[in-house]
């Protein structure tokens, strides 16, 4: 499983929370505590909104532990919202386009988790997305495609109903194919003003997911970082969480 971590609040430079605290993001690609895989190398990346209306992002293939133009970007920019995942892959090649964070217009996604059984139902999966969006796509793994289905089924009007209708597409579509294995979703959603955590599975498995109000903003993250002393609070099983730059808000989150 990868891992990621987002902020939103008064801009900071990137490395002060991915690169610099105890049990970063970046350390977390090397050494993962609380995921079934300690080692998180297959790519990594980073998206952040600015002066510009669409965010920036940066993904590479390389390890995070490795990537010095990360490093670089990362003591460079400054951000008052931003995203960043280290990947271990459980479908898809190793291929830049298949590194997260995923970007459409103002949007940014970035996805732990995975449908069951994906490389049986690829096919059927990827006719969920509309033409016009399926021209968009560049990798071949399934955290593009469920964030590509949901831009179709409504995604910049309603975000939570277009995240909870294409999950529950992928879940028929896993029936009809006598897929076994749980559909797992634990994800970041940001528009540039809010950003969305979905924390979610079809079995009593998700992916941990927590969250800390910082001095300057809150952090939601797959796993805690910074000092032992640190509070950080979990996020509930199927809901999702809403962060302003200075409010949050839980709201329970199923599947249809």
């Amino acid at each position: 499983m990868c891992r990621f971590l987002a902020y939103t609040g008064e801009s900071v430079f990137l490395d002060k929370l991915l690169i610099e605290p105890a049990s970063s993001l970046v350390n977390q690609s090397l050494a993962a505590r609380e995921a079934k895989t300690v080692v998180n190398g297959d790519g990594c990346g980073v998206g952040w909104y600015g002066a510009r209306l669409e965010p920036g992002c940066y993904r590479g293939t390389l390890p995070a532990w490795s990537d010095a133009n990360l490093a670089s970007l990362c003591h460079q920019v400054s951000a008052p919202m931003f995203l960043a995942h280290v990947r271990s892959a459980t479908s898809g090649e190793v291929s830049m386009a298949n590194c997260h964070p995923f970007v459409a217009g103002r949007h940014l996604f970035m996805h732990n988790g995975q449908i069951g059984g994906y490389d049986r139902i690829r096919r059927s999966i990827e006719a969920v997305i509309p033409d016009d969006l399926y021209a968009k796509r560049r990798g071949n793994g399934d955290s593009e495609a469920i964030f590509l289905a949901a831009l179709g089924n409504g995604l910049a009007l309603d975000p939570v109903a277009a995240v909870a209708a294409t999950l529950g597409i992928c879940l028929r579509i896993m029936a009809s194919n006598d897929v076994t294995t749980a559909l797992r979703f634990t994800a970041i959603l940001a528009d540039g003003e809010t950003l969305r955590a979905f924390r979610w599975s079809s079995d009593d498995h998700p992916p941990s997911l927590y969250w800390r109000q910082m001095d300057a903003g809150i952090a939601i993250a797959s796993e805690p970082f910074g000092d032992s002393g640190d509070h950080w609070e979990t996020v509930p099983p199927s809901s999702v969480m809403t962060a302003g730059r200075d409010n949050v808000s839980f709201s329970a989150f199923a599947v249809v």
